[in-house]
């Protein structure tokens, strides 16, 4: 039986099929990068619409409190709770995943006196790493980086804080949160997940695994839109304890109160800063909803079942593509990487022919499966157009190896 054949049939027996239309997909394309940037949800515009025109236009200051504004991240962050296991008053949806990890880095230091290494997987997204290296030049910090196999031996006594990403953003392996989360604890230590790459798209469970803290991406599973605001989870038997750096009027327990000195709110609202954005917040909610609507659960097994499809379909092209993803669907998140040296010409190829995925320095082709969107029939498509790329060498045309900015 062709993929093509196969497709149709797992195509009509798919539950999750119908939902690929409340999304924004151009027409002949092919689209293999929600894990950097999610589709558009087809209400998303009306929405936001609706928030300028008339929350904004006509409202003006007024929305602040008729509209709800001033609520919105923590309407939003109570949302996002129970797609990764936390209570609604956990979870507070504020600023970027880069500035949240700043906070929660300080947070976990001022909460483990005599501790100041913060341990770390050496390959880790780079932010997470220049996140800790800012804190170092500030003698607040020291980072240990340590292979992922050799992470629970360098666990000591001098480990405040592991922090970690739960889908690995180049390989997409996903580490055993409830295991070194353990680990960290019976070293005396705290733990911070970032999430980005698993939030919507794998089951996570961040108070069955015990955890502190963790933080993730609103734009990518989510499909809150380029820029949206990320989110932070502190667990609640830390929020008594909880003090971070950066001590915006939003993060005040009472902020119209206009004191001179800063007094914490009690809960997760401390972790605001600055004023909430509060057209980024509009957008994130609407994918965040749709998301919800389709369950985590869902998505997770139709992601396996998209990746595993893919594979399948390569290898009976006769393909050849090292796969530096784990083979087993259920140890990595919603997407395959794949290495060679002229990655980048392949994927400048594969986006000329509407498929579009991404490239990792030095040598990876990532793609992502979105289940939310995606349809078999894309993924048996998307397999042929990668054999035949490689089978007919097209990517060595000269244009498809010049560097963009973003990649």
């Amino acid at each position: 039986m062709t993929a093509e054949r196969r497709a149709a049939e797992f195509d009509a027996a798919d539950p999750l099929a119908g939902y690929r239309e409340r999304f924004t997909l151009p027409e002949g394309v092919i689209y293999l990068d929600g894990n950097s940037l999610g589709a558009l949800p087809k209400t998303t515009p009306e929405v936001l619409r609706c928030v300028v025109k008339k929350e904004w236009g006509e409202g003006l200051i007024r929305s602040w409190n008729s509209a709800g504004w001033f609520e919105a991240a923590g309407r939003v962050g109570a949302k996002i709770a129970p797609l990764v296991g936390a209570a609604p008053q956990e979870v507070i949806a504020c600023d970027s995943t880069s500035v949240n990890l700043f906070k929660l880095i300080a947070a976990a230091l001022q909460m483990c006196p005599g501790r100041k290494v913060i341990l770390s997987e050496s390959g880790n997204f780079p932010t997470d790493l220049y996140m800790i290296a800012g804190l170092e030049a500030q003698g607040l910090a020291t980072r240990r980086l340590a292979e992922r196999e050799r992470l629970i031996d360098a666990l000591d006594s001098d480990v405040a804080l592991l922090l970690l990403t739960h889908v690995h953003y180049k390989t997409g392996a996903m580490h055993d949160m409830a295991a070194l989360t353990r680990a960290a604890h019976e070293a005396g230590a705290l733990v911070l997940w970032d999430l980005s790459h698993s939030t919507g798209a794998v089951p996570v469970d961040l108070n069955g695994a015990s955890v502190d803290f963790a933080v993730g991406c609103g734009y990518k599973y989510l499909c809150g839109g380029p820029g949206a605001p990320a989110f932070a989870f502190v667990a609640e038997r830390h929020h008594p304890s909880l003090s971070q750096p950066l001590t915006g009027w939003f993060g005040h327990a009472a902020p119209f109160a206009f004191s001179d000195d800063y007094a914490p709110a009690p809960g997760i609202e401390q972790l605001l800063c600055g004023t909430s954005p509060v057209l980024g917040l509009a957008a994130l909610e609407v994918g965040v909803d749709l998301i919800a609507e389709i369950g985590v659960g869902r998505l997770h097994q139709k992601s396996q079942a998209l990746s595993e499809f893919f594979l399948q379909s390569l290898d009976a092209q006769g393909a050849v593509l090292e796969c530096v993803s784990p083979p087993d669907s259920g140890a990595r998140g919603s997407q395959l990487s794949f290495r060679h040296p002229e990655a980048y010409a392949i994927c400048q190829a594969l986006i000329a022919r509407g498929v579009i995925g991404d490239f990792r320095d030095p040598d990876v082709l990532r793609l992502g499966f979105a289940p939310a969107y995606l349809s078999f029939a894309d993924i048996a498509a998307a397999a042929g157009h990668l054999a035949a790329v490689l089978a007919s060498g097209e990517w060595q045309r000269p244009a498809f190896s010049q560097r963009t900015t973003v990649t």
